[in-house]
């Protein structure tokens, strides 16, 4: 082998040598190399040489192509010191090579002995150098630094993932820069300094002319188009919008946690390389598929079990919670997680004592596996979480909920952890809490993203950690060769805005980064070629529409999720780059994308354009509607809550807030809202910052001056998922959650709906009103009749059945400021269109989107899939009064009449609550915390009649939201309560 390289190594002079002569440069530049290990095309101005004829110069290129696309060669010892190069600048998933050479570093422990090699100058007479210098091999890749002890090493010492840097340094600079020279008064010191999130790391090197080189070359890399971390995107998101040309970005909705646990399952199974988790609260003994008897490989501790053997690295992010607070123990988890193999890692954060952070949690719900797909949204792989659309309220015998997976918070919250399959709730007794949730799988550049900012997370947590534990490596953000096609060269250009919202004014933008998030517009539908084609997937998309004898889907379609690809060809042809950097040229590509928006001509404004349109195909078909979404492509964006505490970062960042309240501003005909809160402020309170609520006041008053038909639907829990009555006296957190979302809702001046009820008066229901979902069934058979509400825990938000938003953030201050709470989102902008209605006229709907909510609406409502046409039209008087308010009003009248259920209209105080508690005890001998258990029969009917036979009048899950349920009532803790000392801002 040594020989074989001596001959390679003689030969690969002999060429090098050769080219160098002949191109009249004085080195190679292995920078350009492309992440595909390959030279590239040498530049336009070195061809023009002729004295090297074609021939020579492709036999020259050819060998070196050949030789170089052997990564196993290129990344050995022997290669990468006679090419000076490292392990890392060949590796295809960290981007092309950029710079790599020898620098000293101060921060980092001793890593060398050698003290030769510690030395920053030439003259062994004369040290300049202090013992906590050291030598490193730095590494410079499009979007971060890393440090290694020796180019042959390929795991990193230490990293620096660039991030959005602050604006301006407050010197007149227009933007502070990632990399500075550092001048000492010692002529023989030559430092520079990166400065990147909280972090500043001072370097040295040999000469100015190196730390000019060094300076420059970060810089470079930081402000180059394909990556530009270090500028804000649209919404102040630090990843830019993707899908704006083909660049494979897909995604796919899940509604409840059978259809999405299936989905993670399958791609846990299919994972080759790295599995990433992050979670609010993890449970190793989660089975994702169910009746778990029958899928016992199918535990969570068990999947990750089998992949660890395999090779597979995982790396798990747990939030270390303060344990007087919550009793989801991730001490247990950790433990259970680390005993299962070598190969996974946890961490839990933050330390509570040193960051000083004691209010504010790691809410993110993120399952990453290989870089190619990716799980975000509303569940967490926990207990309590799996459910489909029964929403089923009790499981004797157990089947589908073992132990303490029959979860329901309201009653009792389990004090361990270790028996897992010991039951917490008497199944005879209570009901378990449904759980309403919705996820979402991305595939490509947006998947990339989320990558990054778990491998942001958990650096920043290992250095707080773990910062001398081997066994807790440094992870790499790996790269993406995307475009997003709005990042020009130019100085000024002007940009056509494709937003069917700003009347097609041009866009003016001074600079390729403009760091605003109004000018990236949202963009204008298009017309699908071939609309024929576009039909929303089978009712189990990516799964087999069979089903086992206890309703669960089959297994039979293992591999079917992760890999099928979409029926709908690409909307814009491929535009392949003309080059990787300096040939870019956005403006061509806006253009070439705005010609396939626009085909009939200036002439003809957009909604004429669209409404010149022929009718296609109906939307659905009677069997397309379930609990798994269409794959799409799509244009996605990530935008998540982050500030120093959580991530590390230089400044917070609150994209998931901007998002929203732009997507409020810019709809059309519909807002639809599902989410687990619902604490927001107008403009002027001072209390709650968010101005999610403000946003949709200001959109209805806008609508009703524009006597325009506008809606807006929320829905929300009945009652805040915390253990306790409401009148009881260790409930105060659930009663101080009611207070603030009923301050935001209906009571007092500055609440939405009083607000609204002085400017519009009774038609204020007409734009505005707020529902719950409640479920209902038999304990065992022969049981008693119970109720539970469905626990409503997505964070999503649908817009003119085109955008979607979907993610871990609440609508409250925790989550939304970015100061507080970490989340991460996706927004998700429809490119593919089909047929459909809205306020009774002709409208293109987005394929995601529009599936999602009819898949959400037809299970509220109990519509079977032949009655979906019924809600294809959500705006119009037939649906949003006929179907969606009346059933809610409905059953909320059937539920009132056989449990009289908490909460209700009709309980306005503590005592006639109390009162309605031991009445209803009486009656019925044993109930739930919110009355949740029927009478054998109905004494206010006529006949006496069985409660169940009531009950067979309900549709769907959804009812009324109570708003007058304790109006009469200061439901804010008290003196003689321990939250009475805590800061509200826990609350809100």
């Amino acid at each position: 082998m040594q020989q074989l390289f001596k001959m390679m190594r003689m030969q690969m002079r002999l060429f090098l040598h050769a080219m160098t002569r002949l191109l009249k440069t004085g080195r190679f530049l292995f920078r350009d190399v492309p992440s595909s290990a390959a030279l590239s095309i040498i530049r336009p101005a070195l061809l023009r040489q002729h004295s090297m004829s074609d021939r020579a110069r492709g036999a020259m290129q050819g060998y070196l192509n050949h030789f170089l696309s052997n990564i196993d060669i290129v990344n050995s010892q022997e290669v990468c010191k006679f090419l000076e190069v490292s392990k890392l600048s060949f590796s295809p998933e960290y981007g092309p090579k950029l710079k790599e050479d020898y620098i000293m570093v101060k921060h980092l422990p001793k890593i060398l002995d050698n003290e030769d090699r510690i030395k920053c100058c030439a003259c062994p007479w004369f040290c300049c150098c202090r013992d906590n210098w050291q030598k490193v091999w730095a590494v410079l890749k499009p979007g971060f630094l890393a440090f290694l002890k020796d180019p042959f090493d390929p795991n990193p010492i230490d990293i620096v993932v660039f991030d959005v840097l602050p604006a301006s340094d407050g010197n007149g600079d227009s933007r502070v820069s990632l990399a500075k020279e550092v001048h000492d008064h010692n002529p023989l010191r030559h430092y520079f300094r990166v400065t990147c999130g909280t972090r500043s790391i001072k370097l040295r090197t040999k000469s100015d002319e190196k730390v000019k080189d060094w300076v420059a070359a970060i810089n470079d890399a930081a402000i180059r188009p394909p990556e530009g971390w270090c500028h804000p995107h649209r919404f102040g998101s630090f990843a830019p919008p993707r899908g704006l040309t083909e660049d494979s970005s897909q995604a796919q909705w899940f509604v409840d946690g059978r259809a999405a646990f299936e989905a993670i399952a399958l791609a846990i199974e299919e994972a080759k390389s790295e599995i990433f988790i992050c979670g609010w609260w993890m449970c190793p003994e989660l089975f994702l598929r169910r009746p778990f008897r029958a899928n016992a490989s199918s535990r969570l501790d068990s999947l990750l079990e089998s992949k660890a053997k395999q090779g597979v690295q995982i790396y798990i992010l747990l939030y270390k919670e303060v344990a007087l607070a919550l009793k989801i123990n991730s001490v247990y988890s950790k433990k259970k997680l680390l005993g299962i193999h070598e190969n996974i890692r946890v961490l839990r954060y933050p330390d509570h004592f040193s960051s000083g952070v004691y209010l504010w949690s790691h809410h993110e719900k993120i399952v990453i596996v290989d870089h190619q797909i990716c799980f975000v949204g509303g569940l967490d792989l926990c207990f309590g979480r799996y459910d489909s659309g029964e929403h089923q309220v009790g499981d004797y015998p157990s089947q589908i909920w073992p132990g303490k997976d029959y979860y329901n918070p309201r009653e009792s919250e389990p004090n361990s952890w270790e028996d897992t399959m010991k039951d917490e709730l008497d199944r005879f007794k209570y009901p378990r809490m449904p759980w309403h949730d919705v996820h979402c799988a991305l595939w490509g550049p947006p998947c990339r993203d989320i990558a990054r900012h778990f491998v942001q997370r958990w650096n920043y947590a290992k250095r707080n950690k773990a910062p001398n534990e081997q066994a807790i490596p440094l992870l790499l953000p790996q790269h993406h060769m995307v475009i997003p096609h709005y990042m020009g060269k130019s100085t000024e250009t002007e940009i056509e805005n494709e937003d069917n919202y700003s009347n097609n004014k041009p866009i003016k933008r001074n600079d390729s980064f403009s760091s605003s998030y109004q000018d990236v517009p949202l963009l204008l539908p298009q017309e699908a070629t071939g609309l024929d084609d576009v039909k929303i997937e089978p009712k189990l998309n990516g799964f087999n529409a069979q089903h086992d004898h206890h309703g669960q889907p089959s297994r039979s379609t293992k591999t079917s999720f992760c890999f099928r690809k979409s029926k709908v060809e690409p909307l814009i042809p491929d535009m392949p780059m003309r080059g990787f950097v300096d040939d870019l040229d956005s403006l061509d590509i806006q253009r070439e994308f705005s010609s396939h928006v626009k085909k009939s001509g200036p002439e003809v404004s957009e909604m004429e354009w669209w409404e010149a349109q022929e009718r296609g195909d109906q939307v659905v078909s009677s069997d397309e509607i379930g609990q798994v979404g269409p794959r799409v492509s799509c244009r996605c964006q990530i935008i998540r809550s982050v500030s120093q505490w959580s991530a590390g970062t230089s400044q917070i960042e609150e994209s998931i807030h901007k998002a929203y309240c732009s997507l409020i501003d810019r709809a059309e005909h519909i807002v639809y809202i599902e989410n687990q809160f619902f604490i927001s402020g107008l403009s002027g309170d001072e209390t709650i910052q968010n101005r999610v609520l403000d946003a949709l006041y200001r959109r209805i008053v806008r609508a009703h001056n524009e006597k325009k038909c506008f809606r807006v639907i929320v829905v929300i829990p009945l009652l805040p998922g915390f253990q306790g009555g409401v009148d009881d006296s260790g409930a105060a957190s659930v009663r101080a959650i009611m207070h603030w979302q009923y301050r935001t809702i209906c009571r007092g001046h500055k609440s939405i709906l009083h607000n609204l009820y002085e400017f519009l008066g009774p038609k204020t229901h007409d734009y505005i009103s707020f529902f719950g979902l409640r479920a209902y069934g038999r304990l065992f058979d022969g049981g008693p009749i119970a109720t539970s509400q469905v626990y409503v825990h997505s964070k999503i938000m649908i817009v003119d059945d085109r955008y979607a938003l979907i993610g871990s953030a609440n609508i409250n201050d925790r989550s939304l400021l970015g100061s507080r709470d970490s989340e991460i989102g996706v927004l998700i902008e429809d490119n593919e269109f089909v047929d459909s209605l809205m306020g009774g006229k002709s409208w293109k709907a987005g394929k995601f989107a529009l599936s999602l909510r009819l898949s959400l609406w037809c299970e509220h409502l109990g519509l079977h899939a032949g009655e979906v046409n019924k809600i294809r039209d959500p705006v119009i008087d037939s649906t949003y009064k006929d179907i969606w308010m009346a059933t809610a009003k409905t059953n909320t009248m059937i539920y009132q009449d056989v449990f009289s259920c908490l909460p209700n209209d009709l309980i306005n105080t503590r005592i006639s609550l109390r009162q309605c508690m031991v009445s209803w005890k009486a009656k019925v001998g044993h109930t739930t915390t919110d009355l949740g258990i029927a009478p054998n029969k109905l004494e206010s009917d006529a006949t006496n009649a069985d409660p169940m036979e009531r009950l067979k009048s309900l549709r769907g899950h959804l009812v009324s939201f109570p708003l007058e349920f304790m109006s009469k009532e200061d439901l804010r803790p008290v003196f003689n309560e321990s939250e009475y000392y805590a800061s509200p801002q826990v609350f809100h």
